[in-house]
């Protein structure tokens, strides 16, 4: 499958997810795919029980905002922001296809932190 192809997949499965659309959202997934949460130790094994699990979220998101995909071939990353009311998760999605569908993804949710003030001499402070 070509880059460009796999691209708008992608930018199609992000809008349906900024959207709220569940089955818009679930078309990039093998039937036999798997989600991992490293940081809750989850597997969801299945594109139905990934489907389930995310229309099951008790809360929607109120914000969702793509920052940057990257990738090629059979690996594309996307890093972007969820909110859920006035939480927002830094997240980023590793994504390995195989013949144009979604087999494995990686998770990872990250709250933003303070940066502390020793090393601010070396920084700048991002938008």
């Amino acid at each position: 499958m070509h880059d460009e192809t796999i691209r708008e997949a992608l930018n199609a499965h992000w809008r349906a997810s900024a959207a709220g659309d569940l089955d818009a959202e679930h078309d990039i997934y093998d039937e036999d795919a798997i989600c991992d949460y490293p940081q809750s130790g989850e597997r969801i094994h299945g594109k139905a029980n990934l489907q389930a699990l995310r229309s099951g979220h008790p809360d929607r998101p109120s914000g969702f905002e793509v920052r940057r995909i990257q990738g090629s071939g059979d690996l594309w990353v996307t890093e972007y922001v969820i909110t859920y009311g006035k939480r927002a998760a830094l997240t980023v999605s590793i994504m390995s296809f195989a013949s144009g569908k979604v087999t494995h993804e990686t998770q990872y949710f990250t709250e933003a932190f303070e940066a502390p003030a020793w090393r601010s001499r070396w920084v700048q402070r991002m938008p």
